[in-house]
């Protein structure tokens, strides 16, 4: 299995994408594309004149992006500083309602009703929400001489449950018959921490197994026994250090490890980023929500050749409407460097996420384009 995320030279890329960016500015326009100016149509000044401060908190699955989204937009606005504290989903979403000094958010949920309300109130209009993060979520797995395996969606479910407990177990083999499976036992591992990824995961299981998971969605791990681990990365190490284990982690840090195909309809998938952001694609948007906001009920249970269900979807939160211009037109370019190919990209090469698509960035550019301010 390939592991697509940058080593020490994304950053180069990232510079070189953000320097690529300032110097084709000052002779194009940007089109809608997402340059670092104001967005399609703009009468805004170039984007190497804006300047000021801007604060964003939220997801800390967004900071090894933001971080690239940060360095690319900075290098082509040397007069603009942005600072993003990942101080995680709950506490961005609160910071940002409650306005102040933060600006913008990261989220790995949209906001529910009451936060939506609120933060409606808080921009004196509408939110602007945008997943502007995808990430597949692996399911990873450490058995000697086995690369990846077949899974259907109950029998991922049965063993995160623990009611399948070898690797030889009749139902692992049925869609592995090519494969050498040892009577090795099965230690499923978890994240010990709360967490947007075991949300995302349970979220899954949930939609797509119910009778073999029967557990709520949940940030916290609702099953008792098996292996739990810190973060990432501390899942990553106990699957790497254990024989027979099995969990869960952001595909980016799969590295060399097996990893599962999906049993999606009558095929299975291998995650790619490809295959991550087609879900957005096969899924529709939450109702009874504005304009501008591009909040998903993610199709976990979908059929579509080719998407990969188990992602992360982490949204951007902004204001349409600034009381201050300045912070306004720093929102906008931001969020406009954010969603352009330049900026997908950077996030890709550093933090492994999957690019959006062509036909959603269009349609999140007219919600980029509505900010402004009413000063």
């Amino acid at each position: 299995m390939r592991n697509w995320r940058a080593t020490s030279a994304a950053i180069a890329v990232v510079s070189a994408l953000a320097l690529a960016t300032a110097c084709s500015s000052e002779n194009e326009d940007d089109g809608g594309n997402g340059g670092t100016s104001g967005g399609s149509g703009s009468s805004e000044s170039a984007a190497a004149e804006l300047s000021g401060t801007i604060a964003g908190a939220g997801a800390s699955s967004q900071d090894a992006a933001q971080q690239a989204w940060m360095a690319g937009f900075q290098a082509a606005n040397p007069d603009a500083t942005i600072t993003y504290d990942p101080s995680g989903s709950g506490a961005g979403r609160e910071q940002f309602i409650a306005g102040g000094a933060t600006a913008f958010a990261g989220s790995d949920a949209y906001l529910d009703e009451e936060e939506l309300t609120a933060a409606n109130e808080r921009c004196g209009g509408e939110v602007v929400e945008l997943p502007v993060y995808v990430s597949p979520i692996a399911v990873i797995f450490n058995l000697p001489g086995v690369d990846s395996l077949n899974l259907s969606p109950e029998t991922i479910a049965g063993i995160f449950n623990q009611q399948i407990t070898s690797w030889d177990d009749e139902a692992i083999a049925a869609d592995n018959p090519d494969a050498d499976l040892p009577d090795t036992a099965i230690t499923p591992v978890n994240r010990a921490d709360d967490s947007g990824t075991t949300e995302n995961f349970t979220d899954y299981l949930a939609a797509v197994a119910p009778d073999a998971w029967p557990h709520e969605v949940s940030d916290v791990w609702p099953v008792d026994g098996g292996e739990a681990a810190q973060g990432t990365s501390g899942v990553v190490q106990a699957v790497t250090s254990g024989e027979g284990t099995i969990g869960y982690a952001d595909a980016s840090q799969a590295g060399d490890l097996g990893t599962v195909h999906v049993g999606v309809g009558d095929q299975f998938t291998e995650y790619s980023p490809e295959a991550a952001a087609a879900v957005l694609e096969v899924s529709q948007r939450a109702e009874g929500r504005g304009e501008h906001d591009f909040a998903y009920d993610l199709a976990r249970d979908t059929t579509e050749a080719g998407t990969y269900p188990i992602v992360l979807v982490s949204y951007g939160l902004a204001c349409a409407s600034y009381d201050d211009a300045a912070t306004a037109d720093l929102v906008k370019g931001y969020f406009n460097y954010i969603i352009s190919p330049e900026g997908q990209q950077a996030a890709a090469e550093t933090a492994g996420s999957a690019p959006l698509s062509d036909a959603l960035r269009q349609q999140f550019q007219a919600a980029v384009d509505a900010i402004g301010s009413a000063a």
